[in-house]
This record gives C-alpha cells, sequence and structure tokens, in this order.
C-alpha cells in the first residue's frame, strides 16, 4: 500500500508507482501541515463520472483526485472547515460547499472562482442533495431543510419542523421528483418536490426495539431504501409497493450503524445488490440484500473508517480514516475472489469460529447433487470433495471447461433462463472461449505503440469517453500488430467496440476475447478481402431460400442482395440492432454453441422481421432496417435460430464448411494468415510511403516552425517595443481623458447655457411668429385694398373708354363732314385746274401712294418695336413682381395657407374680370368697325351723288354723254370701300377716261382711309395699353410707350 503526502502542494500525482490489482487498497493520501502536524479531511465527494472526487480538511482546503489520471489538484481555500460536499450535476465543472458558518457556496474547478454564496440556515449543514436533472439542491440541517435553484442560486422551498423533532436527511429520489424526508421519531415521508405535497408515509413495524433511524441510502434506480440506526437490525423497503419487504440482522459485532451505502454494478440495471454497512467498530460490511450474505468488508478495528463514499460506477471506494487519511479501495480487488468459480466443496461453518467470518448471518446453502455433512461435536468442519459419477465418459471430458465448468450444465442453465447471470457472465464467457491470458505475447504487441492505421480513430469514429477510446486504439493496434490485415479492415473497429466497451477496464481479456471470435466466428472472412466474404454470405442466402423462399424471392425482386441484408448484421455483430442487455443474451447463446450459430442468428433476424421487410420496396428502407434497433423479440430471435440449426439440410449446413471453436494457444497467439497477402502488402507499402512522406513533410514543417519560432521571437521584440509606447500612447490618453473630463465638464456648462440661450430664443421666435402674424395679417388687408383700387380703377378705365369711344365716333362724324366740305372746295377748284395740275397731281398722288405704303411699312416696324419693348417692360415687371411675390410666399406660405387660398379667389376673380375686359373690347371693337363702315357708305354715297351732278354739268357744257365713266367711277368708289386693292385698279380707267376727276377722287379716297386706319390702329394701341396696365400694374410706363404709338400714327396720313 502506497502513501501519498501531499503536504503543501497544490497539485501532483496521486501515486507513483502503479498499484496492482491484487491490494485492496491502492493509495492512502495524508496531508501533513508544519511541525508534522496531521490535517484531518472530513468530506469526499465524487463526480459523475466517478473518475475523480473532491475531498476537504481541516483547514479548509478543498482538493480534486482525478484517479483516471493521477492527480491531485488544490481547487479552493475557504479558510474554514466544511460539514458537507456535492458536485453539480448539470454544470460538471461546478461543486457545492456547505461550510461551519452555516453557509453554502459554489465554486468552479476549473477556474476556481466563487459562483454563488447561498445563506438561510441557522445550524450546522449536514448533508447536501442534487436532483438528477442538476437543477435543484438540497441542503439538511437540524432544524431545516431548504430546497436550491442551482440556476439561480435562490431558495426555492423551505421545509420547517416542529422543535421536538429533529431532521435525520432529506434527499432527492434518483430518477424521479420525489423528496425522501426522515426525522428523528423514525418517520419517514414521500413529498412532490414541485409542490412539496405528501404522497406517501414509509410504515415502520410498531413491535420490536426502536431503531432510531441514523443511516439511509437508496438504489440507483430508487426503488429500493435501506435504512439502520442503534441497533443490527436493517429495514428493507420497496418504494414501489411503500411496504417493508425484509429486516436483515447484522452480525452480534455491529450494534450501531453509521453509514449505509449501495454499491453499484455494471449490469445490475440500477437495482443494486450489495449494500455496504458500516458499523461503529469502523469496520464497513458488504452484504447480499436478497441472499443476506456478508461477501467481503474493508477496514479494521485499529483502522478504523469514519465515513465512505462510493463511486457512481461502483469502481472505487474513497473512505476517510479515523486518523485523517484518506483510503482509496480498488472494487475489482476487493472482489476478485467473489469472481472465481465456486470450488467443488462444501465448507460448513460451525458457530464456534466465529474469529474466522466477520458476520454472524445464516446462510442456507442447498443443492441438489451436493449433500451438506453433519456438524461434529469438536466444532471442526468436515470437507466433502466432489466426484463425479462412475459412469461419466469421453463425453465429460469433452464439455469440462476451464476454472471447474461443465459445459453441458452451462447449456442446461441458457436454455432454462436464456442467459447466463450478470454477475458471472464474464467469467463464463473466458471459461466458455478458453482465453490463454497470455499476458507477456500481449505485452509485446502493445509495446510496439500505437498501428498507424489507427492514430487518427477519433477522426472517423469519435467517443465520449476518453478513456474508451484511447482502450479501443489499444485493441485494434495490438490486433493490426498481431495481423497485418486488421489494418486495413475498415469494419474492425465496429466488430471490436462492442467487446471494449465490456472489458474497458481488462484490454488483455478484450483482446483475446475479439481474437478469439475473428479467428472462430469470423472463419473465411477475409478471403476476398477487401471484398465481403461471399462465400459467408451466400451460406446464408442458401438457408434462408430453404426455409423462407417468399421472403427470398422478395428481396430479389427488390434488387436486395445478402451484402445488403446479411452482412451489415455481421460486421456490426448485431451492436446497431439491438440493445446492450439483448446483445449479450445473443452472444451467450452464440459463445455456446458452434460458431455456425451467427450465421444461423443472422437468418433467424431476417425471418422474424419477414413481415416489415414484405411491406419495404426502396433499397434505403432496407439499408435503414438493418442499421437500426427494431421491434423484435429477441427470445423468438434465438428459439428460431436454434430451429434453423437443428432443421438445416446438412448439404448446405454451415457447420460443414466451418470448423469448430478452436481457442487461442498459450504462450504466444497463433499466426493469423487467412487472407490475400498481396493486397495487403500493397496496401502496406503505399502506407509506408505516405509515412515516409508524412515525415518529410513533418521535418518541413519543423523547419518551417524554426522559421516561424525566430518570426515569432522577432514579432515579440515587435510587440514589447510597441507595447512600451502603447503604455506611452495609453498614459498620453489618460491625460487628454482628464482633459477630456474638464472639457465635458465645461461643455455640460456651455450646454446648459446654450440651453437657456435656447428658452430665450424660442421666446424670441414666439414673439416674431406673432409679429409676423400681424404683419402678414396687415399685408392681407393691404392686398385687399389694392385689389379693391384695382376693380376701382378696372371700372374707372371703362367708363373712360367708353366716352373715348364715344369722343372718337363724333370726332369721325366732324372729320367726315370737314372731308366733304374739303371735296366740295376741291371739286370746284379741279373744275378750274384740270388740265393745268392733272399731270402735276398724279404725280404727287402717285408719290403719296408711295410715301403712305413706307409710312405703314415704318409704322408696322415701329409697331413691332413697341410691342417688343412692351414685352421686355412686361417681362421685367413680372420678374420683380414674382421676386417680390416670391419673397413674400416664402415668408408666408406655411404660415398663412388661408391668405394664399383667398389671393387664388381674387386672381381668379381679376381673370374672370380681364376676360370680360377682353370680351367688352371686342365688342367695342367690332361696333367701331360697324360704325366706321356706315360712314364710309354715306360717304361713298355722296361721292357719288356729287359725281353725278358733275357729270351732268359737263355734259351740259360739252354735250357729250359720260355714263360709261361716271358708271365706272361709281363701280370703282364702291368696290374702294370693301377692297382697296381693287380700288387703285379702277382708278387706272378713271384716269383713261377723265384724268382730272379721277385724281381728284382718288386723292380723297385715300386720304379718308388712312384716317380710319390710323383710328383703327389708335383704338387697338389703347386696348393693348389697358392690358397692359391691368398685367403690369405700371400707370407710368404704359402712358408712356401709348405717347410713342400715337405720334407715328398722327404723322402718317
Amino acid at each position: 500500500m502506497e502513501v501519498t503526502d501531499i503536504g503543501n502542494k497544490e497539485e501532483g500525482k496521486v501515486w507513483h508507482r502503479k498499484p496492482t490489482l491484487g491490494k485492496g487498497v491502492l493509495v492512502t493520501v495524508v496531508r501533513t501541515a508544519h511541525q508534522a502536524k496531521t490535517v484531518r479531511f472530513l468530506h469526499v465527494a465524487f463526480d459523475t463520472t466517478g473518475e475523480s472526487f473532491l475531498a476537504g480538511d481541516h483547514h479548509g482546503n478543498i482538493y480534486v483526485f482525478d484517479i483516471s489520471r493521477n492527480r491531485f489538484r488544490l481547487v479552493q481555500k475557504t479558510g474554514q472547515a466544511c460539514t458537507a460536499l456535492a458536485f453539480s450535476l448539470r454544470r460538471t465543472t461546478e461543486f457545492l460547499v456547505a461550510l461551519a458558518d452555516n453557509t453554502i457556496k459554489c465554486f468552479d474547478k476549473d477556474t476556481k472562482q466563487l459562483v454563488s454564496w447561498m445563506r438561510g440556515h441557522e445550524g450546522a449543514v449536514s448533508s447536501i442533495s442534487v436532483h438528477s436533472s442538476g437543477r435543484y439542491a438540497i441542503s439538511t440541517s437540524l432544524d431545516t431543510a431548504q430546497v436550491w435553484d442551482l440556476d439561480t442560486f435562490q431558495r426555492k422551498r423551505k421545509l420547517n419542523i416542529h422543535q421536538s423533532v429533529a431532521i435525520q436527511r432529506v434527499f432527492f429520489l434518483p430518477l424521479s421528483n420525489t423528496i425522501l424526508s426522515c426525522f428523528s421519531d423514525d418517520s419517514i415521508f414521500a413529498w412532490e418536490s414541485d409542490t412539496l405535497f405528501c404522497k406517501y408515509q414509509l410504515p415502520v413495524p410498531d413491535t420490536g426495539p426502536k431503531i432510531s433511524y441514523k443511516a439511509f441510502a437508496v438504489t440507483r434506480d430508487g426503488k429500493s431504501l435501506a435504512a439502520g440506526g442503534r441497533s443490527n437490525l436493517l429495514h428493507l423497503w420497496c418504494l414501489d409497493s411503500k411496504q417493508l419487504i425484509r429486516v436483515i440482522q447484522m452480525p452480534t459485532e455491529v450494534r450501531t450503524i453509521r453509514q449505509l451505502e449501495f454499491l453499484p454494478d455494471s449490469f445490475d440495471g440500477g437495482a443494486s445488490q450489495t449494500l455496504g454497512v458500516l458499523s461503529q467498530d469502523g469496520v464497513m460490511r458488504f452484504i447480499n440484500i436478497h441472499t443476506c450474505k456478508l461477501l467481503f468488508h474493508m477496514g479494521l478495528h485499529e483502522d478504523a473508517i469514519t465515513t465512505v463514499t462510493v463511486s457512481p460506477n461502483g469502481r472505487h471506494v474513497v473512505a476517510i480514516m479515523d486518523n485523517g487519511s484518506i483510503n482509496v479501495y480498488s472494487v475489482q480487488s476487493l472482489t476478485q475472489d467473489l469472481n472465481k468459480p465456486p470450488p467443488s466443496q462444501v465448507a460448513v461453518v460451525s458457530g464456534s469460529g466465529a474469529g474466522r467470518d466477520l458476520s454472524k448471518l445464516k446462510v442456507h446453502v442447498g443443492s441438489e447433487v451436493i449433500q451438506r455433512p453433519a456438524k461434529t461435536s469438536g466444532g471442526q468442519t468436515h470437507v466433502k470433495i466432489l466426484r463425479p459419477p462412475a459412469g461419466s465418459g469421453a463425453e465429460d471430458k469433452e464439455n469440462e471447461l476451464p476454472a471447474g465448468l461443465n459445459k453441458k450444465r452451462l447449456v442446461a442453465l441458457l436454455k432454462a433462463f436464456g442467459e447466463y447471470p450478470a454477475k458471472y457472465r464474464m467469467f463464463v464467457w473466458r471459461s466458455l472461449l478458453c482465453l490463454p491470458e497470455n499476458h507477456a505475447a500481449y505485452s509485446s504487441l502493445t509495446d510496439k505503440g500505437l498501428h498507424s492505421a489507427y492514430l487518427t480513430l477519433h477522426d472517423k469514429y469519435p467517443i465520449k469517453s476518453p478513456k474508451l477510446q484511447r482502450g479501443l486504439q489499444r485493441v485494434l493496434s495490438a490486433l493490426s500488430h498481431w495481423a497485418a490485415i486488421f489494418g486495413e479492415v475498415e469494419y474492425l473497429p465496429l466488430v471490436a467496440f462492442p467487446f471494449v466497451k465490456l472489458f474497458q477496464n481488462n484490454p488483455m481479456l478484450c483482446f483475446e476475447v475479439v481474437a478469439t471470435v475473428i479467428v472462430n466466428w469470423g472463419q473465411h472472412w477475409f478471403e476476398y478481402f477487401p471484398n465481403p466474404p461471399l462465400n459467408i454470405l451466400s451460406m446464408a442466402e442458401n438457408i434462408l431460400a430453404h426455409h423462407d423462399k417468399e421472403l427470398l424471392q422478395h428481396l430479389v425482386d427488390c434488387g436486395i442482395t445478402s451484402q445488403l441484408y446479411v452482412w451489415p448484421l455481421l460486421e456490426t455483430l448485431f451492436s446497431e440492432v439491438l440493445t446492450r442487455e439483448e446483445w449479450l443474451r445473443l452472444f451467450d447463446n452464440i459463445f455456446t454453441n458452434h460458431p455456425s450459430f451467427l450465421l444461423m442468428a443472422c437468418v433467424a433476424y431476417v425471418t422474424c422481421c419477414r413481415e416489415p421487410l414484405l411491406l419495404c420496396s426502396q433499397k434505403t428502407d432496407f439499408e435503414y432496417f438493418f442499421h437500426h434497433r427494431n421491434n423484435l423479440d429477441l427470445g423468438a430471435m434465438i428459439k428460431e435460430a436454434y430451429r434453423l440449426m437443428g432443421g438445416t439440410p446438412a448439404d448446405i449446413h454451415p457447420r460443414n464448411l466451418l470448423s469448430d471453436m478452436t481457442p487461442l494457444t498459450k504462450g504466444q497467439y497463433p499466426v493469423f494468415n487467412h487472407y490475400p497477402k498481396f493486397i495487403v502488402e500493397y496496401q502496406n507499402r503505399e502506407r509506408e510511403k505516405i509515412r515516409l512522406q508524412e515525415m518529410e513533410y513533418l521535418r518541413e514543417r519543423q523547419e518551417v516552425s524554426a522559421l516561424r519560432t525566430d518570426f515569432l521571437r522577432r514579432q515579440a521584440e515587435e510587440e514589447a517595443f510597441y507595447a512600451q509606447q502603447e503604455l506611452l500612447q495609453k498614459a498620453e490618453e489618460q491625460r487628454r481623458n482628464i482633459l477630456a473630463q474638464e472639457e465635458e465638464k465645461i461643455t455640460q456648462q456651455r450646454a446648459k447655457l446654450a440651453a437657456m440661450k435656447r428658452e430665450l430664443k424660442m421666446k424670441e421666435l414666439q414673439l416674431l411668429d406673432a409679429t409676423k402674424s400681424r404683419f402678414l395679417k396687415h399685408q392681407q388687408d393691404l392686398r385687399a385694398s389694392q385689389v379693391q383700387r384695382l376693380d376701382q380703377e378696372i371700372s374707372r378705365k371703362m367708363d373712360l373708354r367708353e366716352r373715348e369711344t364715344a369722343a372718337a365716333v363724333q370726332d369721325l362724324e366732324v372729320r367726315q363732314m370737314a372731308l366733304e366740305a374739303q371735296r366740295r372746295r376741291l371739286e370746284q377748284h379741279m373744275f378750274k385746274e384740270q388740265e393745268r395740275t392733272g399731270r402735276e397731281v398724279e404725280d404727287k398722288a402717285e408719290l403719296r401712294m408711295r410715301r403712305a405704303e413706307k409710312e405703314d411699312e415704318s409704322f408696322t416696324e415701329l409697331l413691332q418695336c413697341t410691342e417688343t419693348n412692351m414685352q421686355a417692360l412686361e417681362s421685367l415687371a413680372d420678374a420683380c413682381q414674382l421676386g417680390l411675390e416670391t419673397h413674400w410666399q416664402r415668408e408666408v406660405e406655411e404660415r398663412l395657407p388661408q391668405v394664399d387660398a383667398e389671393q387664388e379667389r381674387k386672381m381668379e376673380q381679376l381673370a374672370q374680370l380681364h376676360r370680360q375686359t377682353l370680351a367688352e373690347e371686342e365688342k367695342l371693337a367690332d361696333a367701331m368697325r360697324d360704325v366706321a363702315g356706315r360712314k364710309w357708305e354715306e360717304v361713298m354715297s355722296s361721292r357719288a351723288e356729287v359725281q353725278e351732278q358733275q357729270r351732268a354739268l359737263s355734259s351740259a357744257y360739252t354735250g357729250m354723254p359720260c355714263r360709261p365713266c361716271a358708271h365706272a367711277a361709281v363701280c370703282a368708289g364702291t368696290k374702294g370701300a370693301t377692297f382697296p386693292k381693287q380700288a387703285e385698279s379702277n382708278m387706272a380707267c378713271l384716269n383713261s377716261s377723265s384724268p382730272s376727276e379721277t385724281t381728284s377722287t382718288n386723292f380723297s379716297l385715300d386720304r379718308g382711309r388712312s384716317q380710319l386706319d390710323s383710328s383703327e390702329r389708335q383704338l387697338l394701341n389703347e386696348i393693348r395699353e389697358l392690358r397692359q396696365k391691368l398685367a403690369v400694374r405700371a400707370r407710368e410706363g404704359s402712358s408712356a410707350s401709348s405717347q410713342s404709338v400715337h405720334t407715328p400714327s398722327s404723322v402718317g396720313p
């Protein structure tokens, strides 16, 4: 037994020499402080994996001991003694510590940080129980029990009790939401954890001595409860039926039970059968609760145990001894005697041999073959050796197995119960397979290290447990070093994994089991490597064709071959389609029978699932079916396999092609060469080539790494320089931050001042808005008054235009009268000087006609210039007005929309008034044209009369008729009144007959026409001036333009 003194170390190894399995105690851990004073350990607690545990000492130091990695580490210094420890099940790195100051703290063992601090207890916390979900925890003291939420670390519930009844223990039942509370009056209640509703109370026997329960233990499945106290009696309840099912009496050496712990087993499904009982003498006895038999014990009277903690996986037991040290026990070493086969003898323990057995339990062992000898008076033990019957022959010798087992009896046991006892299954398998246990040969294989084919196994087959991953790598590497082909077989991890999981604590046995399975049950598997074993698959197909032709025909119709419905079962050894318990039962039968039973099991699996297979038609459905678990009665399948074993004809039976089971040879393992060597050698050469390339790559990578190291060193120097510069920059930045803070204060003061200014500005803007509103209202009133003045101006102009029109008509009448008088005077003068001035008048008439045309052209040009000037003035006025209106609109468009609406309405009125004015002007122009036409017709009629009178006078003087000429003159005058262009052509005709008359007449007509045209132009100009006045609102510019137009019009005629 190795003793490890951790002293003041914060981390290190738990043991320095690997402990041997033959010893029960793996290591003893002590801690000595200054002056060789021993510091006592008080409490221990395992994590969920069972490979590491917490330990707290009297000084408040918390250590983590990792058994699998052989390391310990100081994770926390609380400064005061702990009263309870527990791991958090949800966050595996966190743990709970109850301290002497009645508080509970949660720490993280990796970061060593305090996660939470829970207060609420008035007394010392004696125990902490964590719910299986890891969300809730119950802390128990003498006066109260409190439920904590480990997500928020807040108290959820509190259980208060009477002062006369103290709490012994309160804890969660595994795999349920039930809280079990045990009190000092021996009452046991079950509560619902969510509502604290009382579900039931366990019955306590009224008769007999009072036990005063102190210790309690529950199985992992939460179905059985054991309780003990100040007596050597144990009470065992079934929590499903709520009944007391058994009372177990411990030996007389046990007077008080201090602690109870169930010992878990990997194959018991949580229904533990082994119970550890720690009594007042410091010895912990482990008994079977069903057979009431003492199995083994821990501790001695001189080296007493104070408290015990069992790992959840049942592999280790940690005990705190009376001297304050920690003993770590291996359960495998403690139970190795129990796993041995029972000897072929019966020992009867007499009553006087008390010193040879720690318990006084009465064990009655019965057997049909072995008879128990009677006791002698001397108290000696009589041994009777069992001998085989005299009639046993060679058949019994063939059935004899190592370690004293008989295969025939095992077969009978298997047929009776369908499986071997879970506790002895591994022992039975070792006997059936006749494992040689070649330690030296296996060590030579493992010393070669990991095979190159399985260095990256975790990438292809990731396993959550690192220990299981390493075990699988070791077994596969040993197989590859044993036979080269196993480094190339892709499905070998699938074959070996179930056995690695079963024998993960004994890799040598695992290797020999896998090797035996491959050599015997994997016969002829590798003859077609790397292809599947077509010969084996054809055997299975022949068996299926003989027993179920319909199913085989359905598989053939769907294109499904034996590589799809048989090979997946063989290459995984049914591990994908069966549960753990079903797989163990199946292999109990496989290992017991001929190697051909494995093929029969495959065919039996297919035939037992024929109904769902007949419903499948797609290849993907078949692939899914044979790679996942299905609803299957394993017992029926095994019966079907036995039926196929017995009912298959000899010509297709695999027994004729497969040899019997041949165990591995002792000393050295046999040579395995049943495979195509050239393929494996070629693949080995390729792998070696790849390995050399990888070595070259690693060498180059190492060179690159060296260069990178140099680069990183330089980079580190640069970073140090820049770090120094950064420190300087940070100092500068700090100084700037101080300045910035001062500036920020000033900025805040300025902001306050700006806020005050803003408030004053808002008040000022409000006043300005009010002023603008008043101003806009004033402008609106001014605009209204302007519009009113414009209306008055338009009405006044209309009245003035009417008066001017009437005056123009009167002027025309006066001018007509003047023209008539002048005509008469001219006619008298013309008669006197007709012949003398005829030619001169004609020339003057022509000259005047040309001058009139020129004046008309000049007038037209002047009129166009005037119109251009007026348009420019209008544009300028419009631009000015547009600028004024734009500025005015920009100020009031957002505040006075009603003014815009009113203005639009008035503009529409002005436009309507303007249209009315234009209509009146057109009417006035039409009236003036009518008046001018009537006046012209009167003038022409008077001329005709004068011409008639003149012709009459001339005819009287000359005595010649002149009617045609007069008629021509009248016609010319009539046509000239309407068509001025035709008047000129008629003038030529008049001149040809009478030059003097024609000349005078033409002069008077031209003069009257020019006066009418000038008056018409004057009226049109005045109308245009009125439009301009209305448009540009500039009376002075309009009057100036009208004067410029009047001047040429008066000069023209």
